[in-house]
């Protein structure tokens, strides 16, 4: 018989088809192949030549509970997380405070939340082949609009605290500064006040917080926030205060709910200038807190200081109507440290998913649901006032403050029954019912507050569950009344619109999307399965302790892999987007200078070459930005450092680097960069967008970072949804850990904390499980390898193209990192092409084009990630190659410098199929230019789309039904 060793026997009872080699696209003969088309002997020298041998982690990557264990195949990973998400308790809970359990209809649950049509799409830059999801969000903005009573919607936001802090810094921004408080209702929820705090620090507003019928003078004030209705239920008149903030100069918003707004006057008919609050009760789970996405609605005069994105109408360039993004120049990647706010992203495939609910329901609907709330809370308030309880005389929609004895008895009764209620104070309860609550459990919760006492039943409770509000509260205005919201209420019907949207956009599923920063990495399935289990979709964040273990135990072990993949000592994973994440970092540094009694270090040196949400983020922290220059080479200037360092050595905070740098490259002189920092009293913030060519090859916390963001929705595989959600932890060294976000609903983060900056503790929740199974089933080993392969694929590819194209900056040994710029600038000149003609042209071959003119203007960032397989990779190099060749016709004259095919594009199948065609070039080589488009053609439901004349004519709802007659 015989015997194997351990590891003989390891290696043959691991799972025969590992994840490692699915998730990382090129087999080893093809891996092999490009390594010798480069000339490197393995992945490991060729990683010698790219990273700084100075900085090259010395050990492997080892992750505690993975490493030195025998391997887990998908499905047994699974199965061991779902029994840690068993340790999860499902109680009912009623807790409001802005999130409720709702019931998401299947067909948009499996045909946009769980579907990797909708949830890989990119942000809609290229809007061209967006047109799908840019439909879906004027859905969005319109719903938002009709129910909140104002004109212009955004595009989403991250939740609903920090939309508030968003509208408080848009209020600031109106007055340029020149009022320096900003006014807050004692009775809006505990985690918006907490996060106003936060944000109201670093900008350097005075936040006071009080009795809004008590403030007697506006003089002072660039706002004031009012809630409608309040944390605890109330239905407030605020129509007076409107009026005489309004009139005292002051900008009014408003936290409101969606769904009471069905039956509720809307805010915009009250005087309210700005309206927040989140979507979330419009079919999106509850998550543990998120993700969801936001709201913020305003008027037409401040349409330009909207935070966030917006969606308009415009047209392409056959006068068709067309969606794009609008008003982009004063979004925070052009204006930088001038922007108002570091937003760029949002919720987007969650907003989706809330504006294809009132789709599905529509305008009807949406008030059967309003009034089948409003009545179950009726029914419960007349049981409660049966058995004696004072509930107040104010008006409510689903939400009761119930007097009691003794508040925490009943809260003990509660939990019994396996429900959660809400505690006010010692004397007050609060019970907040929803979409999914039935009249059993109606009776269920009077029978806990009966106690010992007979609880009335629902049965013999007279009263009519559609009373209606009563005056001046009642909404009289109709909403949603556009034909969109009017003609998908059956299955079949909702199916379909779903689909033919998903069909006019480009994803993941279609081709490589090879964006620079971006990392379009693979979302593998088994990443995604738990994000809809029931232990991890339908916690409320703020349940007890006792009740959430399993999410608590993923947390742990999530933060332990990380601390070990960065050489951090501590984690915070609140922030739920980068630059969230970034602002989060810079606060942490801000509140270790002031623990320290240096509250007067306040420069932040930001490179010229940084992600545009650097200066905007260290603005918002309250730092002041000095820019530093970049060499030929496209690395940070150490001169030039030096001098700036020296010059404000008495103020310097803190350097945001990102690393390897935007330029695509390692830069040799990352530690020396950090110890000019520190030598000067600074801290370094590392913007960790490209960690995914560092993880298992250098860690930021040993070169000298002292604090990072991780972008989960790149290096860690969480999908960017159509431009969110995201994840953006940060990781920070022994120093700053007491100073992490904490949370005021839930004890999280430091001792000395720089307060809370998103609405739930742990940010989007329940989303981290994507990245927990992808790093569970990496491992160390894997993980590195694919650190390797991402930097291989990105230098393979380089390879291909530099003969063509330019290849703009390489590191110090000839090598790119794992993303490399192509220089398209020459072409202006020779032939009147730029990168926005060759980004549209791509489409016609399929693919989405890279990162367009960033860093540089005039170039394209190319990362392929390393899920892309060398097949994939050649498609594209073909196709660039073969875009090169009609640059050369035209450079040549053989081809006509206007009307040509990168003029032109993209081009639709209604204008290649149209009886007429004038162009000098074939149809075919419009629309079938390289031999693969055939087997799999991508159609661009619109042309070229005209920006500027959608912004000279901003439209931001759904467009008249006349214009949808040619669709």
């Amino acid at each position: 018989m015989t015997v194997l060793s351990p590891s003989d026997l390891r290696l043959q009872l691991a799972p025969t088809d590992t994840f490692v080699r699915r998730h990382i696209g090129s087999s080893d003969a093809d891996l092999d192949a490009m390594l010798e088309t480069l000339g490197a002997e393995s992945l490991e020298t060729l990683a010698d030549e790219a990273v700084p041998r100075s900085i090259r982690q010395q050990v492997p990557l080892e992750l505690e509970g993975i490493d030195g264990t025998r391997e887990l195949g998908e499905s047994e990973l699974l199965d061991r997380l779902r029994r840690m998400v068993a340790r999860n308790q499902l109680y009912r809970s009623y807790l409001g405070m802005g999130y409720h359990d709702c019931l998401v209809p299947a067909v948009i649950q499996r045909n946009v939340l769980e579907n990797p049509g909708w949830y890989t799409q990119y942000t809609p830059y290229q809007a061209e082949i967006s047109q799908g999801r840019l439909e879906a969000l004027i859905n969005f903005q319109t719903m938002v609009s009709d129910l909140t009573g104002l004109p212009v919607a955004n595009a989403s936001l991250l939740d609903e605290a920090t939309a508030a802090a968003e509208a408080m810094g848009m209020s600031y921004s109106i007055h340029r500064g020149k009022r320096p408080a900003f006014f807050a209702s004692d009775d809006c929820h505990p985690q918006t006040l907490a996060v106003l705090g936060t944000r109201a620090g670093g900008l350097g507003i005075e936040l006071r917080i009080g009795d809004a019928e008590e403030l007697e003078s506006f003089d002072d004030l660039c706002g004031v926030l009012l809630a409608y209705p309040t944390s605890d239920g109330r239905i407030v008149d605020i129509e007076p205060i409107c009026r005489r903030a309004s009139e005292g100069g002051a900008i009014v918003t408003v936290t409101t709910d969606l769904l009471a707004l069905v039956v509720l006057r809307p805010p915009g008919e009250l005087g309210a200038h700005i309206a927040v609050g989140s979507a979330q009760r419009f079919g999106v789970p509850l998550g543990f807190g998120g993700p969801h996405a936001a709201f913020l609605a305003t008027g037409e005069k401040y349409k330009r200081q909207i935070p966030g994105r917006i969606i308009g109408v415009s047209k392409d360039r056959h006068d068709n109507p067309a969606y794009r993004m609008a008003m982009q120049t004063r979004e925070q990647h052009i204006r930088r440290e001038k922007a108002t706010s570091n937003i760029c992203t949002a919720q987007v495939l969650l907003a989706i998913m809330a504006g294809f609910y009132a789709v599905y329901h529509g305008p009807d609907g949406l008030r059967r649901i309003a009034g089948r709330v409003r009545g179950l809370t009726l029914t419960l308030a007349a049981g409660l006032r049966q058995l004696g309880f004072s509930l107040g005389e104010a008006p409510f929609f689903d939400t009761l403050r119930v007097e009691t004895a003794e508040s925490d008895a009943v809260l003990d009764a509660a939990r019994e029954r396996r429900i959660n209620l809400r505690r006010l104070d010692e004397r007050h309860v609060g019970v907040t019912l929803d979409e999914a609550t039935t009249l059993d459990e109606v009776q269920v919760l009077l029978e806990v507050f009966a106690g010992d006492a007979e609880a009335p039943s629902i049965g013999d409770l007279s009263l009519d569950p559609a009373e209606p509000l009563p005056a001046p509260h009642r909404r009289t205005s109709d909403f949603l009344e556009h034909p969109v919201f009017h003609e998908y209420h059956t299955e079949h019907e909702m199916l379909r619109y779903i689909h033919r949207l998903q069909g006019r956009d480009l994803s993941l599923t279609t081709s490589m999307i090879p964006l620079g920063s971006c990392t379009m990495k693979l979302n593998a399935t088994s990443e995604m399965v738990p994000v809809t289990w029931p232990e991890v979709g339908h916690l409320h964040p703020f349940a007890p302790a006792g009740q959430t273990e399993g999410y608590r135990e993923l947390f742990s072990t999530l933060e332990s892999w990380l601390r070990s993949i960065t050489g951090f000592d501590a984690f915070s994973l609140q922030p739920n987007a980068g630059a969230q994440g970034e602002y989060a970092g810079l606060m942490v540094i801000r509140e270790y200078h002031r623990s320290r009694g240096e509250a007067h270090r306040s420069v932040c040196l930001i490179p010229v070459s940084a992600h545009g949400t650097n200066p905007a983020s260290a603005v918002m922290a309250g730092m002041k930005v000095v820019i530093v220059a970049c060499d030929d080479m496209g690395n940070v200037d150490l001169a030039d450092l030096r001098a700036k360092a020296e010059q404000h050595s008495e103020s310097l905070a803190a350097l945001m680097v990102t690393y390897p740098s935007t330029h695509g490259v390692f830069e040799e002189d990352i530690q020396e960069i950090c110890e000019v920092v520190h030598q000067h009293g600074g801290q370094v913030y590392l913007d960790g967008a490209n960690l995914n060519a560092q993880v298992g090859l250098c860690r930021p916390g040993d070169y000298g970072a002292d604090v990072c963001h991780l972008n989960l929705h790149k290096t860690f595989c969480i999908p960017h949804g159509g431009g969110g959600p995201g994840m953006g932890p940060i990781g920070v060294a022994a120093h700053l850990a007491p100073h992490l976000p904490d949370h005021p609903v839930v004890p999280v983060g430091g001792e000395s904390s720089m307060g809370p900056v998103a609405a739930a503790p742990w940010g989007s929740a329940s989303i981290l499980p994507i990245s927990w199974v992808y790093i569970a089933l990496m491992g160390g080993e894997g993980l590195t390898r694919a650190s390797q392969v991402a930097i291989l694929n990105a230098n393979y590819m380089a390879r291909q193209l530099e003969k063509a194209y330019e290849i703009l900056y390489r590191g110090a040994r000839g090598r790119v990192a794992h993303e490399f710029i192509l220089d398209l600038r020459p072409f202006k000149k020779t032939a009147g092409v730029e990168a926005e003609d060759v980004a549209k042209r791509l489409m016609d071959f399929g693919f989405h084009a890279p990162t367009m003119s960033w860093p540089v203007a005039g170039t394209l960032m190319v990362e392929p990630t390393e899920s892309e397989s060398k097949a994939e990779l050649d498609r594209f190099c073909h196709a660039m190659l073969l875009i090169r060749e009609e640059i050369y016709a035209i450079e040549t004259g053989t081809m006509d410098r206007v009307d040509n095919p990168l003029k032109n594009a993209p081009h639709t199948v209604g204008e290649v199929t149209a009886p007429e065609w004038s162009h000098p070039y074939s149809r075919q080589q419009a629309a079938f230019p390289g031999p693969w488009v055939k087997e799999n053609k991508f159609w661009p439901h619109v042309g070229r789309i005209d920006n500027a004349f959608g912004d000279r004519h901003l439209v931001c709802t759904c467009p008249p039904i006349e214009e949808y007659e040619n669709d």
